[in-house]
This record gives C-alpha cells, sequence and structure tokens, in this order.
C-alpha cells in the first residue's frame, strides 16, 4: 500500500478543521465560514491561503504536554510528548477557541485573523501552546513518571 500524499493529507486536515468548526451538525454553514475565512486571508495579502492554515496549525500545535497522574497520596504533573493527532486537535480547537471569543465580527473575519495571527507566531492559540510548553519545563523533574501515565 502507497503512502497518501501530502495534498491528500491536507485535504483530510482540512476536512478535519471544517468537522471541529461545525457546531449543531451545520457542515455547509461551517464550509461557508471556512471558505470565506480563506478568502480574507487571500485579500489580506498571502497568495496561498492553505498554506497559512497549515502553517498556523503547525505553530499552535504542542509538542509536549502535562497529565496528571496519582501515585499514592501525591498527584504528579507528568511532561508527556504529544501525538500528532491530538497536536492537530488541541491546535484547531485552541485556534477555534480564540476566534469565537472575539466579538462584533463575522466568524469568517475572526477565523482569518486568529489564521493569520497564529501563521506569525502570535495572539491567543501560540499563547496557549507557549503556556503548555513552559508547564512541561517545569515539571520536567517528574519526567520518568511518563511511562505511567496512559
Amino acid at each position: 500500500m502507497s503512502k497518501p500524499t501530502s495534498a491528500v493529507i491536507q485535504k483530510s486536515n482540512e476536512e478535519k478543521f471544517i468537522n471541529h468548526l461545525m457546531k449543531n451538525g451545520k457542515k455547509s454553514v461551517a464550509r461557508r465560514i471556512y471558505a470565506d475565512a480563506l478568502k480574507e486571508i487571500k485579500k489580506a495579502g498571502h497568495m496561498n491561503p492553505a498554506v497559512v492554515v497549515q502553517a498556523a496549525i503547525e505553530n499552535a500545535s504542542p509538542n509536549i504536554m502535562i497529565k496528571s497522574k496519582r501515585i499514592g497520596w501525591a498527584v504528579y504533573q507528568v511532561p508527556v510528548e504529544v501525538k500528532p493527532a491530538k497536536r492537530f486537535f488541541f491546535a484547531t480547537k485552541w485556534i477555534l477557541d480564540a476566534a469565537r471569543s472575539k466579538a462584533g465580527k463575522p466568524m469568517s473575519q475572526k477565523l482569518a485573523e486568529e489564521l493569520i495571527a497564529a501563521y506569525g507566531n502570535q495572539w491567543a492559540a501560540v499563547k496557549k501552546k507557549e503556556e503548555a510548553h513552559r508547564m512541561a519545563e517545569a515539571n520536567k523533574a517528574f519526567a520518568y513518571m511518563a511511562k505511567y501515565v496512559n
């Protein structure tokens, strides 16, 4: 069996992003918001909006996070590596949460602004990633317990 090409991988990530964007089962609305956001990104001066989205997700995805593990009476914050599927999940979740928290503009504009900001390593989604990395760095003394975390 051959490996999927990057275009196929990008297409599936695009569909996953739309699925995360969707609310109340209204996929057509989510597709329209996503398409309008791509148009906004293009209007902002980026020639290939799909590359901007992919890079924004990559910039906002965490490499390590902390998980709580109870051993005896103590609860330890153990840093663990994040699997690729979870990286995508957290990145899209943080980007969409940041876009939804803004007010006064259509969702497509808010999403486009957040994607452009994440593309440039700025704003809320990237700050969440940095915060997760900072917490993991602070608790790296407990890294040896990672084998006990599910």
